[in-house]
């Protein structure tokens, strides 16, 4: 990597860290506050829109600092996109919107970027065809932002949770970028890597005991350039590649996935929000604040590292990592009750077999003696 794109780099995480104690003052002054409630963890009044901070870092770096490096309609498509995400998460932090606002604003953001940088995905090649999306490519891809948004917006329960989780996926997003996907042009690994940046600069603030939360102007903005980055990879996508940002981002679509479940099951609209996320149940179980969120940074490392496994892997070998990990995801979603105490199918079958197995062997053992 050049010289100039290194300093660069340091140079964004700085202004990220110069700036956030400003956007703190200004998130006082306009009201963007959150205040206690029964789902927050937090005991006092906290500022939000922590987010701007990073936005502003971000788009320093990719407009001023680096601007030659990228291709000028893509950096300005998507800039359009960002400024609407932005705004979306800035009028939510301050007057709070209902979810339908947060997804037409979202919708908007995710039809600026397909239109006008061309960030879509077009066909994917699974094992046995090839399927070329045609029309689909537009809900296909709006799903895809709206869904990667919303899980990374989910996750921003506890101090210094999403900021990190978001580090661990961003650097392993750019890495496989640039060392193992084939995504046209190493400007998007540098676009990653400037988010991660602002997003180092903003964790010290951001983690236990935070000083300011990410808010929707973070954790929107951070979802969205997340969803964004993975399709320049996918825009060709074949199933190995359709893998890796999945597993990348594991933590955010596993809590959302389950989430969805979890409301089905009892019944309950899929927007209810409750206080029974990954973090809520780790904590619940009896890991402290620290804890919690450091036990998910492992468990964001481990989605990562083998999300790299994937470029090195035959089809075969993909396919049979993909089952051990959805088995012992499985496995651990249960043992924390993340859907339910009392919905554990694949432990509940585990322990009847162990218990089938131990009755049959002490009834051949007892058939034995003399």
């Amino acid at each position: 990597m050049k010289f100039e794109i290194i300093v660069s780099l340091f140079a964004t995480m700085i202004i990220s860290a110069v700036l956030t104690p400003f956007i703190r003052k200004l998130a006082f002054a306009v009201g963007a506050e959150d205040r206690p409630n029964k789902r927050r963890v937090n005991k006092i009044p906290m500022p939000t829109i922590g987010g701007l901070s990073i936005f502003i870092a971000y788009t320093f770096c990719t407009m001023v600092l680096l601007r030659n490096q990228f291709p000028t309609r893509i950096l300005w498509g998507i800039y359009g996109g960002e400024t609407i995400i932005i705004l979306t998460g800035i009028i939510d932090d301050i007057f709070v919107l209902r979810p339908r606002q947060k997804v037409l604003g979202i919708s908007i953001a995710a039809l600026w970027v397909y239109f006008f940088a061309g960030v879509k995905m077009t066909t994917i090649t699974l094992p046995f065809f090839t399927l070329h999306l045609g029309w689909m490519s537009l809900p296909v891809t709006w799903i895809w932002i709206l869904a990667i948004t919303n899980a990374v917006n989910l996750i921003d329960g506890l101090d210094g949770l999403a900021t990190g989780v978001s580090i661990i996926a961003l650097t392993t997003m750019g890495i496989t970028g640039m060392f193992f996907l084939n995504v046209g042009n190493i400007f998007v690994s540098i676009m990653i890597f400037a988010l991660v940046a602002s997003c180092v600069g903003f964790l010290p603030y951001n983690f236990f005991p935070a000083r300011i939360y990410l808010g929707d102007t973070g954790a929107l903005f951070i979802g969205f350039m997340m969803s964004v980055f993975s399709l320049f990879g996918l825009k060709n996508a074949t199933f190995i590649t359709l893998l890796i940002p999945v597993m990348i981002l594991g933590v955010p679509i596993t809590d959302t996935v389950y989430a969805i479940f979890r409301r089905l099951l009892n019944r309950e609209p899929i927007s209810h929000a409750d206080k029974r996320h990954l973090h809520h149940r780790l904590m619940q179980i009896g890991l402290t604040h620290r804890q919690t969120v450091l036990v998910i940074y492992g468990i964001a490392l481990i989605f990562s590292f083998i999300s790299l496994l994937y470029p090195i892997s035959t089809l075969w070998g993909s396919i049979l990592l993909t089952i051990a990990v959805l088995i012992g995801l499985e496995l651990f979603v249960e043992t924390i009750g993340l859907v339910g105490e009392d919905r554990q199918p694949l432990l509940n079958g585990i322990k009847k077999l162990v218990k089938d197995t131990t009755s049959k062997e002490n009834h051949g053992k007892e058939e034995n003696k003399p």
